[in-house]
């Protein structure tokens, strides 16, 4: 399998979810998500805040050794489908501060790309802080396109658009193959998409997917 570039991933990630909220009125952006109690303006909002983030990361290089990498990561955040309440709420309440939803857009429209600039730009050898662990470049890139596939899937119920890319979504699947134990197999009738909502808690589990997966389907949500 060709190794992915986590810069290329990245931009193939941001780049989608720009696809889905580009030209959109503030009707389109005031639709629900997947995100319980979070309209697209809302969720777009969070999502700035990860590529903000990654700026300030990027452009405050950290001493290594990492203490987590791209699936372990995960392991340290609250699973179920949704985010933290106190975090869900201030998010609520400073998207409301706009003006308008499309000035979120604007601003995404800015900091999106600015951020996928700093990511080519940073050296792959590598590390960042942020959210209290240390993370090699690249893997503190999956995490970004990990978050971002997921949630532009959870755009996509009453906004539909371009699916995420394909070498967002390899990145995606990696890190959440990475948190099943070793000895599990994730049902065959399910793809990429499918996978990705039933182990973040968006879609339920079926009890045909619970008979395939066993024990292992005490595990899921994998990540929230």
């Amino acid at each position: 399998m060709t190794a992915i570039q986590p810069d290329e991933a990245l931009a193939q990630a941001y780049d989608g979810i720009t696809a889905v909220v580009d030209g959109r009125d503030d009707a389109d952006l005031q639709r629900p998500t997947r995100c319980r109690g979070w309209l697209v303006a809302d969720l777009l909002f969070h999502l700035l805040g990860d590529a903000q983030r990654a700026l300030v990361a990027l452009a405050s290089p950290a001493a290594g050794p990492a203490d987590v990498d791209d699936v372990s990561y995960w392991r340290g955040l609250p699973a179920g489908g949704g985010d933290d309440g106190r975090h869900a709420w201030w998010v609520r309440r400073s998207a409301a501060a706009f003006d308008r939803p499309t000035g979120i857009v604007q601003l995404w429209a800015e900091t999106a790309p600015a951020a996928v600039r700093a990511a080519r730009a940073a050296d792959p050898t590598g590390y960042v802080a942020t959210q209290g662990h240390v993370l090699r470049v690249p893997d503190f890139l999956a995490t970004l396109t990990t978050e971002a596939v997921v949630h532009h899937l959870d755009l996509t119920p009453e906004l539909p658009g371009a699916p995420p890319g394909p070498l967002a979504v390899r990145v995606a699947v990696t890190a959440v193959d990475g948190l099943l134990s070793d000895d599990t197999v994730r049902p065959t009738g399910w793809d990429d998409h499918e996978f990705l909502l039933k182990a973040t808690g968006r879609l339920p589990l079926t009890d045909r997917d619970r008979l395939e997966l066993g024990e292992s389907a005490g595990w899921f949500p994998l990540l929230g």
